[in-house]
């Protein structure tokens, strides 16, 4: 038997907590279902299909039952723990409940379908030495800026849709949300650029949608549909 060290540990927390409002209906989003399980059980199994080895799961108060019970098959070990009133405060919960680990990963639940070979560039990303890691896709609508009663359109060549999971290495993500309590931030990689860390960008994939709307929810089964034919 061989006796080659494990690898190191790289843990994850995903997020959860939000109303999803605007998707509508009485289930919490990342509980619905896409090809028959929730969108959360989905995210859980793509990050550990990239590497994640621990997984905590940031939620609304009052539901951490129906997430334990929709994670009951997960294929890495899940702590359930009870978010904020915003989101930086529920990813700051999410730290505090993480095993060790020296790269984290932050994923929003809405993500269900990210391919496991973004998960691990990011995760390879941070181990090569990156404090801050996101993934992005170019734009592709034409975009317009607004200002007042007028607007200019964008050179989208220059844009990126931000996506997620976001890496980072473990010091930087815990220093950075230490000094943002009480700030609203939107996203992670924002947090740690406020503090000065660099943030380095690999590339993400369309697949990766955020389900925010039923529509959403159609391409995700499409997805799906195509992926179990390939």
């Amino acid at each position: 038997m061989s006796h080659h060290t494990s690898p190191e540990p790289v843990v994850a927390i995903v997020v959860a907590a939000g109303s999803g409002v605007r998707f509508g209906g009485d289930v919490p989003k990342t509980l619905r279902l896409l090809a028959g399980r929730p969108l959360v059980a989905w995210s859980v199994d793509a990050l550990a299909a990239g590497g994640v080895t621990d997984v905590v799961v940031v939620v609304a108060e009052g539901l951490s039952p129906a997430y334990a019970n929709a994670l009951a098959e997960s294929p890495v070990p899940v702590r359930i723990v009870v978010g904020g009133a915003t989101r930086q405060e529920s990813v700051a919960r999410g730290i505090a409940a993480l095993p060790a680990g020296a790269v984290v990963l932050v994923h929003d639940a809405a993500r269900p379908l990210v391919p496991a070979t973004v998960v691990s560039a990011v995760v390879e990303a941070v181990q090569a030495g990156a404090d801050a890691v996101v993934p992005v896709v170019p734009v592709s609508d034409s975009v317009r800026q607004i200002s007042g009663d007028t607007s200019v359109v964008v050179d989208r060549s220059t844009l990126r849709a931000v996506q997620t999971p976001q890496g980072f290495s473990r010091a930087a993500l815990v220093a950075s949300h230490d000094a943002a309590r009480g700030a609203e931030f939107t996203d992670d990689a924002t947090v740690c650029e406020a503090m000065g860390y660099e943030v380095v960008l690999v590339p993400g994939s369309r697949e990766a949608l955020k389900v925010t709307e039923p529509l959403d929810l159609v391409v995700a089964e499409a997805i799906v549909k195509e992926r179990a034919w390939v």
